[in-house]
Formats: structure tokens, sequence, C-alpha cells
């Protein structure tokens, strides 16, 4: 691996105006500052259909999920926020998910993954940060410790979509700088 830890950075969440991409945006930024080198990717422009099994077994591995899957093995890292739907993972993140652990390949063993969350309520997103934790885990991820998880995020962000809150300033900080640490310490090669 270079000195420069490479992460791919999403979100699970497609709307334009997402507070969860907001806060990927400004954990993005502190990435950036504590010297990681971030690809920020819109699933957005990695459409895929529902996983279906009898569908992969008649048209094979859509090429999206292909192209996905290729960014995932030439980054070192993830750094992936985790909307909550009904106390879930969005069906967006989940379903890319399946979909790049088909290829011939499982992407994900041996990476580093640091996960954020935002929500409007006063959790914060926190069960579904912690079920990406558990899945990414499961799939062969190491887990950087730790909880960015940011309530009442729908007043935490100015008119210009910049984190203002300092508690949740500092805490994507310290998530940045962990992932960046982590990935080095692991000596993680894509």
């Amino acid at each position: 691996m270079s000195t420069t830890p490479r992460i791919l950075a999403f979100s699970g969440s497609a709307r334009r105006e997402s507070l969860n991409r907001k806060l990927l945006n400004a954990a993005v930024t502190a990435v950036r500052e504590a010297s990681g080198e971030v690809t920020l990717i819109d699933l957005n422009d990695y459409v895929l259909p529902l996983y279906h099994g009898d569908l992969e077994d008649t048209e094979g591995l859509p090429g999206n999920a292909a192209k996905l899957i290729e960014l995932i093995t030439r980054h070192d890292a993830l750094l992936i926020a985790s909307p909550e739907y009904n106390s879930m993972l969005t069906p967006l993140l989940k379903n890319t998910i399946d979909w790049c652990t088909r290829g011939d390949e499982n992407p994900f063993p041996a990476k580093v993954a640091a996960i954020v969350s935002a929500s409007p309520g006063a959790f914060g997103g926190i069960r579904s940060l912690k079920l990406a934790q558990q899945l990414l885990l499961h799939l062969g991820c190491h887990i950087v410790p730790g909880n960015t998880a940011l309530p009442h995020a729908d007043q935490a962000f100015d008119t210009g979509g910049l984190l203002t809150d300092a508690r949740a300033q500092k805490s994507v900080r310290i998530l940045a700088a962990a992932l960046v640490d982590t990935t080095r310490k692991l000596g993680m090669s894509a």
C-alpha cells in the first residue's frame, strides 16, 4: 500500500438533500485532512436491480455491480453513510452490498470500514450504523471502532450543507483519523 490510504466513500441514501450525504461530505473532508485519499461516489450513478438469484442466473452480474466491485477492490478502505429506515439499513445500501458479493471474488475481506449515520430523530441512525458494521464485519471487513451517529441532523447543517454542530465535527474528525490510521497500520493493499 502507498503511504496514502485510498478510501471509497458512498451513502446508502439516493436523496439529493440527504442528511447522510451531508454527513458523509463532512467525513470525506475530515479523511482528506487526515491525509487519506478519497473517491466519493453517488450510488445514483450505479443503479442496480433488486437482487434476485434467478435474475443473476439468467442475466449474470449487472455491469454496475461489476464497476462497484472493481472500485471496492481498488481501494484500501470504505467510508459509508448508513441511513436508517424503520430501524434498519436502507434497501439501497443492502442491495448494493448484496450485489457486490456476487462477483468472482468477494471484494470486502480485509478492507477497513468506517460507518457514519445521521437522522432527524434522537438516536441519529445508530441502529442502522450498528447493522451496517455487523454486515461488513460478517463479510470480512475490519471495522473502525467508534460511532459517528448524528441525532437531530436536520438542525446540524447550515444552508450550504456544512456541518455546524461542534460535537459532531469532533466525532467525524476522530473517526476519519482512526480510519486513515487503522488502514495504514494494517497495511491494507488493494
